[in-house]
């Protein structure tokens, strides 16, 4: 399989090992129309790889607590 990591879709548990991201914020972010750019197939919400590191990026602050 020659599959491209960017390219893979995660589903919420998916994103939860690999990111760290909680799946209860992503369904709250997603109702909310926040969080990383998701994709519907049919009743599915799926992460892609670059758009869950691009929301990554956006969210990083400069700020040290």
């Amino acid at each position: 399989m020659n599959t491209n990591e960017t390219d893979c879709l995660l589903d919420r548990s998916e994103v939860e090992q690999r990111f760290g991201i909680p799946k209860r914020f992503l369904e709250l972010a997603a109702t909310r129309g926040e969080g990383p750019k998701l994709v519907r197939i049919g009743r599915l919400v799926r992460y892609r790889v670059t758009d869950i590191r691009a929301w990554i990026e956006q969210n990083v602050s400069g700020q040290v607590t």
